[in-house]
């Protein structure tokens, strides 16, 4: 029997090799954007990562990029309201989607963030998934479905990857988290079928999320 929402393969020699390639050359900050006229040109293919404050984001998109501080966490998570794009070579930008989970900023800001949100996910022609980081050690929450759901209703496909796998005690804690998160995912449509397992700290996982962007092309 075929498991829902199994985990991702271990990705060929072929396809380690693509995803090396890609992240071995130059990789920039291009720009923060606060409104939708201030988007680069949908010229390349894009992927972007979501997840709630302190899922770890900043440290994955430093551990896949191979950079130590490309992308830097807020010192007040929720505050920063800007979709920070980085280019890959001239073939693919990385978008970095402010963390979600905290109402510390003002209401009109936060409404203002959410339209910009929607404007984006909804009406970006080269976006080719949306990474939604999850920590392995709580699972999805509700503030997680809020992002999914709009995910859904943009029909923007999403694939789940969890973050801080080393900090699980043993496997019965893993296999928990599996389930959970395997339940969650069900009643949505737009939720690629495979989920990936991380550790910034330790490596895990990055080659093979390298390799799923570099077929993405």
């Amino acid at each position: 029997m075929v498991m829902p929402f199994p985990l991702a393969e271990d990705p060929d020699e072929a396809m380690l090799a693509a995803g090396s390639r890609m992240f071995a050359g130059p990789v920039d900050f291009l720009k923060g954007v606060v409104a939708m006229d201030g988007l680069p040109a949908a010229d390349r293919v894009e992927v972007c990562f979501a997840g709630r404050s302190n899922v770890g984001k900043s440290s994955l998109i430093n551990a896949l990029t191979g950079r130590k501080s490309l992308a830097r966490a807020s010192n007040t998570p929720g505050r920063t309201q800007e979709i920070n794009f980085f280019t890959v070579g001239d073939s693919h930008y990385i978008v970095d989607l402010p963390g979600y989970g905290y109402a510390s900023a003002p209401l009109p800001v936060v409404e203002k963030w959410q339209r910009l949100l929607r404007r984006y996910l909804s009406g970006r022609p080269t976006l080719r998934r949306v990474f939604v980081l999850i920590d392995s050690r709580h699972g999805i929450k509700k503030v997680d479905q809020e992002i999914l759901a709009l995910l859904d209703s943009s029909a923007v496909t999403f694939q789940v990857v969890l973050t801080k796998i080393d900090k699980l005690r043993n496997d019965a804690e893993r296999e928990r988290v599996l389930t959970q998160v395997r339940g969650a995912l069900a009643p949505h449509p737009a939720a690629f079928p495979e989920l990936v397992l991380t550790s910034s700290e330790r490596g895990d996982g990055i080659a093979t999320l390298r390799s799923i962007i570099a077929s993405l092309a």
